[in-house]
């Protein structure tokens, strides 16, 4: 999952190299914590937040499929 959404924010954002991923578990479900630069930030998050609705959706029906539980947080 974790290369997943290394990769999705990769592409969305002008500076790549500054894309960090952390995963860490919580209650048993892991959780994608994704930092990008701060003038990307309104690339992943998207109006309204549609993208970052749609990247959590994808990770999340991935992990659905691998029989995990995913959650995806945006931090500053």
């Amino acid at each position: 999952m974790k290369e997943l959404l290394t990769y999705v924010a990769r592409n969305l954002v002008e500076h790549p190299d500054q894309v960090v991923v952390t995963e860490t578990e919580k209650d048993g479900e892991t959780v994608l914590e994704l930092k990008v630069a701060p003038e990307d930030m309104g690339k992943v998050i998207g109006r309204q937040g549609r993208i970052a609705k749609e990247i959590r959706i994808l990770v999340r029906s991935m992990a659905q499929r691998l029989g995990k539980h995913v959650s995806v947080e945006i931090v500053d």
